[in-house]
């Protein structure tokens, strides 16, 4: 049997239905109802040669840039794959960030691309490290991958961070993917997106995290036009064109964005203050503060939460994810973008079973 490529990714579409998932990560799944005039929208027909203009449109205006700098593709998973394939070639490297997302570095492989990490260190406070990050970039390093918020910290970049990396993709000629798949989740003081900041950078992005549209699979890329350029070659061995119907319910989503984001604060706010009150009253725990809506805290005195987060489902069919799939082991991550009663029965039992330890 060939060995997984994602790890988690394969776990989390094959694991037992939770009766309380608290493992995934989507915003609470939108309805027709919550996109008004989305049925007189659907069209099979329509041009999409490098993207659905109407969409890259709507895209190029919600990020604040220009057409000629957005591509689209499959989801945010979908966009990564492709700005990898068009910046790495078999036998160059990518350094990435650990913890990480492993669809990220994956991709990396899957190119026939070496991976190399630097550390976003839980002493630390998951801050991403521009000088961890320029002494690990190697001969063979064509490109930098990092998340912001963090996958699976929900920590935001600062903007010193920020800035120091630019200065190292600069200095070194290496360009940058951030995947800001949870950007628009964060409520206070969310940064523009990293793509706007230096012509190395290039921003991931979709609809799911943060909309609750995961099943129209709306992703894109925002990069300098010459990238831009590249990627859209690239495509063209890949998808070719885009599924219409997907696209117009898309920009469907994206006239009505100002309606989608006070739902997206109205969960998230709510969810996030049940999530940091039961992080503040647990000292089994210990949590660096999160900016989205995952977060991930250790189980102290435990070398392994994997018993833990097994036994919490076993006893309450409550789900979260084993930190060993990210390279954490002490770990596990909540996801809390769902609805909040099911959150808040789900926290309960995490601290029912916190108090009865023996996980050990």
């Amino acid at each position: 049997m060939t060995q997984s490529r994602a790890p988690y990714m394969e776990w989390a579409k094959k694991r037992p239905l939770p009766a309380i998932d608290l493992a995934g990560s989507n915003l609470l799944a939108c309805s027709l109802s919550d996109l008004p005039g989305a049925r007189e929208a659907v069209d099979i027909g329509g041009e999409s040669p490098d993207g659905y203009a109407p969409l890259i449109e709507a895209i190029a205006t919600h990020s604040g840039v220009s057409p000629e700098r957005v591509a689209t593709a499959g989801g945010c998973s979908g966009a990564n794959f492709l700005a990898i394939a068009a910046l790495v070639e078999a036998g160059e490297e990518v350094l990435v960030e650990s913890p990480n997302y492993d669809p990220l570095p994956a991709a990396a492989r899957l190119l026939g691309a070496g991976v190399s990490t630097f550390e976003r260190r839980f002493d630390e406070g998951y801050r991403l490290p521009p000088e961890r990050i320029a002494a690990a970039i190697g001969p063979e390093t064509r490109l930098i991958v990092v998340t912001n918020p963090h996958n699976p910290s929900g920590v935001l970049a600062s903007e010193e961070e920020l800035a120091g990396l630019a200065r190292v993709a600069e200095r070194t000629g290496t360009p940058v993917l951030f995947d800001e798949v949870y950007l628009d989740t964060v409520l206070e003081h969310r940064p523009a997106p990293a793509a706007t900041r230096s012509p190395l950078f290039l921003t991931t992005s979709s609809l799911t995290k943060a909309y609750g549209l995961a099943s129209l699979r709306c992703g894109w890329i925002l990069s300098s036009k010459e990238i831009t350029r590249r990627i859209l070659r690239t495509r063209n061995v890949m998808d070719v064109w885009s599924p219409i119907p997907s696209d117009r319910l898309s920009v469907v989503a994206f006239g009505q964005m100002d309606r989608l984001a006070h739902r997206t604060r109205r969960i998230v706010e709510a969810n996030t203050r049940l999530v940091r009150a039961f992080l503040a009253g647990r000292p089994q725990l210990s949590c660096v503060e999160s900016r989205s809506t995952i977060a991930f805290p250790r189980l102290l005195g435990v070398a392994d939460a994997s018993e833990f987060v097994r036994r919490l489902f076993e006893q309450t069919g409550v789900a979260l994810v084993p930190g060993s799939f990210f390279d954490s082991p002490a770990h596990f991550r909540i996801g809390f973008g769902g609805a909040t009663d099911p959150l808040e029965r789900g926290l309960a039992a995490i601290g029912r079973a916190l108090e009865q330890g023996g996980f050990s």
